[in-house]
């Protein structure tokens, strides 16, 4: 899973770290395993960026329904004004792919940099520059790793991402080739979002694909999701029902 913040400087790197802050409420809930793998921290607070694996039976089939943009509206507590501030981060969720399947990754498609490790994942800050950033040439793609104390480790996890990366974009397009639509996930883009949760002026956390909504907008920021991966589930498994008819 990587979290990205929206434009808005430090208040969506805030609402960034309060969505990863969710998802592990809620692994822990569930009695998952939560993996940091990179983060690059906000200038004031919270962080720009994150990629954590969540390790555990069915993460992927519950934590799909989150992909996509994530809206939040509450008073700032960066603004001295105390106004109203609508803030945006992008969740992306793709599934480990099993080493049985084959990806075709040429070395001469990457562009490897190594760079010294730091922040949460990096606690032990190496005087070696451990961490390592790969970049896919053909599709821009990039992930970083720094968990590891080893630059060999961090490497091979990279390496394991991009692979599921580069698997998930393949598996898109034959997805949109044979059913030209597509329709089950909405496009990740700002002003696109599946879901809004509302601290100002009332309490309320809506998702926008199936209408499902609560009040108790704090106990969803605690990691209660259930009823809204639930929702997505079912609605998914209807709009399939449909298309087989």
């Amino acid at each position: 899973m990587s979290v990205n913040a929206g434009a808005g400087g430090t208040e969506s790197c805030d609402w960034a770290a309060m969505l990863l802050r969710m998802y592990a409420k809620w692994a822990e809930e569930k009695g998952y395993e939560v993996v940091w793998l990179d983060q690059l921290t906000g200038e004031e607070a919270g962080v720009k960026n994150a990629t954590v694996m969540i390790k555990g039976e069915y993460a992927y089939g519950y934590l799909k329904s989150e992909s996509g943009v994530h809206r939040l509206v509450r008073i700032s507590p960066f603004d001295a004004n105390k106004r109203r501030h609508t803030s945006f981060a992008s969740v992306d969720v793709i599934p480990e792919v099993s080493d049985d399947i084959a990806v075709d990754i040429k070395e001469p498609d990457l562009k490897i940099d190594t760079y010294r490790a730091g922040g949460k994942g990096g606690q032990h800050v190496n005087k070696t520059d451990s961490a390592v950033r790969i970049t896919h040439i053909p599709t821009g793609i990039v992930v970083q790793c720094q968990n590891e104390r080893s630059q060999f480790k961090n490497k091979s996890m990279a390496l394991k991402i991009l692979k599921a990366k580069l698997y998930e974009t393949e598996r898109s397009k034959k997805v949109k080739e044979l059913e030209n639509a597509y329709e089950a996930k909405k496009e990740i883009a700002w002003g696109s979002q599946i879901r809004s949760y509302v601290l100002h002026p009332y309490s309320l956390v809506k998702d926008h694909r199936t209408g499902y909504e609560v009040g108790n907008a704090e106990g969803v920021l605690n990691g209660k999701l259930d009823g809204f991966m639930e929702a997505y589930l079912k609605a998914a498994q209807g709009q399939s029902k449909k298309k087989e008819k």
